[in-house]
């Protein structure tokens, strides 16, 4: 396997461990990177908000899921602009957790959330579709730990009114990763765990409390 196939399986994080690195990897990753143009501004004002599920099957993440879609719902976006619900114990194998979209987009329609909201994916092992596992291309939404991110349409749509161009961005980024390479890759990750390690801050970590599993959305 490549080593940009490897995620950090092998290591058993503390929730406050998987919000740090995770935090690591926004900033050195994604704004620094820039694979995310437009992540930079809600990061800097404190609108990114940071939650780690202690789920271990789908049904108890759906049931965190939703309290994180009623939050951001009921939340003025100056406050949180967007969500990323780590989950590290839970769809470690990425076709699992590829086929949890599903009931994630099911969950947003029995909430309410359609149109309001949308889910964009990030996993240690994410594969888009007709590419190998060992295509750095496919980095551009690989976390270091399984996570949902929680979107508002309107900033989607205050993107793209201000000149977004989703295909621009999209070959930016693979050109971005391949003159890193798989090596470069690798270091940045080693760099976001030796963040966390260093205490490198989870302080808007709001873990959820172990709760009694629902049924998931089908």
């Amino acid at each position: 396997m490549s080593a940009i196939a490897l995620g950090p399986a092998a290591r058993q994080p503390t929730a406050a461990s998987a919000v740090a690195e995770t935090r690591a990897w926004v900033e050195r990753a994604v704004i620094g990177l820039r694979l995310c143009p437009y992540a930079g501004a809600p990061h800097r004002l404190g609108r990114v908000r940071y939650a780690c599920s202690h789920a271990r099957d789908p049904d108890a993440l759906v049931t965190d899921l939703a309290d994180e879609i009623r939050r951001l719902l009921a939340t003025r976006p100056e406050t949180i602009e967007t969500t990323l619900l780590v989950h590290p114990w839970v769809l470690r194998d990425f076709e699992a957790y590829n086929a949890f979209l599903d009931v994630a987009d099911a969950l947003l329609l029995a909430l309410g959330a359609t149109g309001a909201l949308q889910v964009a994916s990030f996993h240690p092992d994410y594969r888009f579709a007709g590419t190998h596992a060992d295509d750095i291309a496919n980095a551009t939404n690989r976390s270091p730990h399984p996570m949902l991110q929680l979107l508002r349409e309107a900033s989607v749509a205050a993107a793209v009114d201000a000149g977004a161009d989703a295909e621009a961005i999209v070959g930016a980024n693979v050109a971005t990763l391949r003159r890193l390479g798989a090596a470069g890759w690798d270091r940045l990750l080693a760099e976001c765990r030796a963040d966390a390690l260093a205490g490198n801050d989870a302080t808007n970590a709001t873990p959820p409390p172990p709760r009694r599993p629902r049924g998931a959305v089908r």
